[in-house]
């Protein structure tokens, strides 16, 4: 009498592993493409999807180093910057397409200490590039243009308008 020999699973859990290997390494790709999207990115190396800035006010100032009231309104900026209402980020973003190292050494060669957006082909913005310099765009929570300011702005002027436009918001 032979003895049957146990019959062998080993055959059947190799596919299973390689599906779920496979799935796991379709969703650990797809996981890092997600979080290497984004919309645009600061300096700092920040990167932002304008739908995770929802709910909150958002101020976008073009400047340029060649603009003379761009450069006027900066220490402005700066001063809003540093006491930002509740529910509101500021960006600066150069009006040339520059590198990032380019870009540090303007910020630091004009004093600019806000967050500067880094303009690139592939940076995505709710507005079209302005016709003039300055220019001074406030987004409300829902993501739409509220206000442009076309013009040098001061701090206490922005903070007039943003308060005037969450009044009428509300």
């Amino acid at each position: 009498m032979l003895l049957s020999q146990p019959k062998s699973n080993a055959g059947k859990i190799k596919p299973i592993l390689f599906l779920v290997l496979l799935a796991l390494v379709a969703f650990a790709g797809a996981y890092t493409y997600q979080r290497l999207q984004h919309d645009f990115e600061t300096l700092d190396g920040t990167a932002y999807l304008w739908q995770d800035l929802e709910g909150k006010w958002v101020v976008v100032n073009y400047f340029a180093p060649w603009c003379a009231p761009c450069l006027r309104e900066m220490p402005e900026l700066v001063t809003f910057n540093q006491s930002l209402p509740d529910d509101t980020l500021l960006f600066a973003i150069n009006y040339d397409l520059k590198t990032k190292p380019e870009l540090k050494a303007m910020a630091k060669k004009f004093d600019i200490e806000l967050p500067v957006i880094v303009s690139s082909p592939d940076t995505k913005l709710p507005m079209q590039k302005p016709p003039y310099l300055p220019a001074t765009f406030i987004l409300g929570p829902d993501g739409k243009i509220k206000d442009t300011i076309m013009g040098e702005i001061t701090a206490a002027h922005l903070r007039q308008r943003l308060a005037e436009l969450k009044g009428a918001d509300e």
